[in-house]
């Protein structure tokens, strides 16, 4: 229940499936090539699947080298090798939404992980509120869904505009995109954090696997979907 592989620079908590429901997850970004080969290694001889976020091109290549069936997103920047949740047992549906292509790259991790960890994943890209009549012309793709993530940076509206719309929640997901004053997402964070609009959970700025967990977590409660 509580066991781990102490490799020296990583503790591994393999038995975390076991208590939580979900297996740990590499976090790529800051680790040797031979470090993140380790883990996997350990993770995979104790019939771990992997998922992991923020891996450069040059780790995907030693991956897929020493992996034939890793699958690598080059613009998420996600890495995952084994099927933890077979994809004729996906459930439900959450949409994410990406208010510009610049957005695109924390969209998509956001899309990877809540794939990854059991659910039906459906991405809308450059439906932000510049053109606000995008949004409306995939009204009925956007109502049908569970739960919503929704990704902008600049002012970041969007969250707001859509959890007026619909019954589903609205995971706010800032991103980092935007000019002088938007400071990074800082602007998108605190615009998302102060909505009007109720139903709104907010995440870290650029935090796409923090939004696809929790809405792969909502969807997989079950209940109704919204009308």
């Amino acid at each position: 229940m509580h066991n781990t592989d102490d490799l020296g620079f990583a503790n591994l908590d393999i038995c975390r499936q076991e208590r939580t429901g979900y297996p740990e997850v590499i976090y790529f970004a800051g680790k040797t090539t031979a470090q993140s080969l380790e883990i996997i290694k350990k993770m995979r001889g104790a019939g771990v699947p992997v998922f992991g976020t923020r891996a450069q091109d040059e780790l995907a290549a030693t991956v897929l080298r020493e992996y034939p069936d890793a699958r690598y997103d080059g613009d998420a920047k996600t890495i995952s090798i084994g099927e933890f949740v077979p994809q004729s047992e996906r459930r439900g549906l959450v949409l994410v939404a990406a208010a510009g292509t610049s957005d695109l790259r924390t969209a998509k991790e956001a899309y990877n992980t809540a794939e990854f960890f059991g659910s039906n994943v459906k991405l809308l890209c450059d439906i932000g509120i510049a053109g606000i009549h995008r949004i409306f012309d995939h009204i009925d793709e956007i109502k049908q869904a569970r739960v919503i993530i929704a990704a902008a940076g600049m002012e970041g509206a969007l969250a707001g505009v859509l959890a007026g719309l619909v019954r589903a929640p609205v995971i706010a997901l800032p991103t980092s995109v935007g000019y002088g004053v938007a400071q990074g997402g800082i602007a998108a964070l605190l615009s998302m954090l102060s909505s009007c609009a109720p139903g709104i959970a907010c995440v870290n700025i650029d935090n796409g696997f923090g939004a696809g967990y929790m809405a792969n977590m909502i969807n997989r409660m079950g209940g109704e979907l919204p009308r």
